[in-house]
């Protein structure tokens, strides 16, 4: 049972997508209509207000969730299928995103995540796959329209195969063709239209798809088919290692787990127990620095601020203490710069001004959060446990204010690394 998503629950993209056709049905109405203006308003509140109430719950799951492999398991996935709203009346659909094609699959198999997360509206939007078109399709033939390949290339180099995959630009173009005739967008969610689908059959890594009436069996045939080809399993399984091991796993673990993946069909617990039980996953602590975002809710997690106290923020201190503080630390809320995520490497972590958006934002915590009467002493210990360095232990209890000491802690590399 995922705990955190039942406490900390996330709009349905149902309803999330009929709040931003509201909006903008009623945006274009007062334009023209000036007593159209109070819908307006209404419209803009109850979006505004739904959106705020997504973003801190989707927040709350990882600092309060009870299972916090699970909620890095999430993150993970989330940064792997990653989408991103392109129009700020969408903003927070990518929470929904994940609620419905990441979190219930994390324990699951990849299979059933790679349908879940390729065939979601948002996922449809952000690779513009309602741009694609068969170019002899009905449809395309009537509009002078064509293909799109963003999400047959994303799904095959990214999310399946990998960049060094065994695949050419024909079977990207081949796959885009088979997927033409997908649609999704917040007013119609999910939709396949055969007049807009590419007629005939198509050729991917040797195996020929479709060929009868176009169908999205077809596409969900060859979506299996991808999750369990060799590649996927290396490229798969490499990815979780660099993420939670170290920048560069040695090749005993990734056979391990590659194994794991192909004799399970792509089960993840098999997959994670390769992992977990390897004594690289025990012994490389230190080895990756935080992203901006774990950074941050581990920290609230560590300074124990109340679920009330996050859950009732204002929009001046969400932006003033989470959205502000994370953007300076190049890793704006759900903004990836591009389909491909976050990167892993500690350098893209650790220019001067991210650094200073951490410090920054360390030393101003225990006070904005009213945390600042606990002990550092007691602090660095339920913080960090045993790890924390000796030089720290000093520093905490050193310090001359607690709030001062409970920043050190926070911006030392200690609590910065895992």
């Amino acid at each position: 049972m995922d705990l955190a998503a039942n406490s900390f629950p996330i709009t349905q993209f149902r309803d999330r997508a009929k709040l931003s056709v509201t909006y903008d049905k009623t945006n274009r109405a007062r334009k023209t209509d000036k007593t159209k203006e109070p819908n307006f308003l209404a419209a803009k509140e109850t979006l505004n207000q739904t959106k705020r109430a997504d973003l801190l719950n989707s927040m709350a799951q990882p600092i309060y969730g009870p299972h916090g492999f699970r909620e890095r398991l999430v993150m993970f996935w989330t940064d792997h299928f990653t989408t991103r709203a392109k129009r700020t009346v969408n903003e927070g659909l990518v929470s929904s995103f994940v609620a419905e094609a990441i979190r219930p699959y994390v324990a699951g198999n990849f299979t059933d995540m790679l349908l879940a997360s390729t065939l979601h509206p948002v996922m449809l939007v952000y690779l513009d796959q309602n741009a694609s078109v068969g170019p002899n399709s009905d449809f395309g033939i009537s509009k002078s329209r064509g293909l799109n390949e963003n999400l047959a290339r994303e799904v095959l180099e990214l999310h399946t195969l990998g960049v060094a995959g065994a695949y050419s630009q024909n079977d990207v173009r081949q796959l885009a063709e088979l997927l033409t005739g997908l649609i999704g967008n917040v007013q119609r969610e999910l939709k396949f239209v055969p007049s807009r689908a590419e007629p005939g059959s198509e050729t991917i890594l040797g195996t020929e798809y479709g060929g009868g009436l176009p169908s999205i069996d077809d596409i969900k045939l060859v979506l299996r088919d991808l999750a369990q080809h060799p590649n996927t399993a290396k490229h798969i399984t490499k990815k979780l290692a660099v993420h939670f091991i170290s920048d560069e796993p040695g090749d005993d673990i990734l056979e391990k787990m590659s194994s794991a993946y192909t004799k399970s069909n792509g089960d993840f617990m098999a997959v994670y127990a390769a992992m977990l039980s390897h004594d690289d996953a025990w012994n490389n602590f230190g080895a990756k620095i935080k992203r901006p975002d774990e950074y941050l809710f581990s920290a609230i997690r560590a300074l124990g601020v109340r679920q009330g106290t996050l859950l009732g923020m204002n929009k001046t201190n969400v932006s003033r203490l989470l959205l502000g503080p994370l953007a300076l630390m190049d890793q704006p809320f759900q903004q990836p710069s591009g389909p491909d995520g976050w990167p892993e490497d500690a350098q893209a972590w650790t220019s001067p001004q991210s650094l200073a958006g951490r410090i920054q934002w360390a030393m101003a915590a225990p006070r904005a959060f009213r945390r600042s009467n606990i002990d550092p002493r007691e602090f660095v210990k339920s913080a960090l446990g045993d790890i924390a360095s000796d030089n720290l232990r000093f520093a905490a209890k050193a310090a001359e204010s607690r709030w001062e000491g409970i920043g050190l802690i926070l911006a030392s590399p200690d609590f910065n690394r895992r």
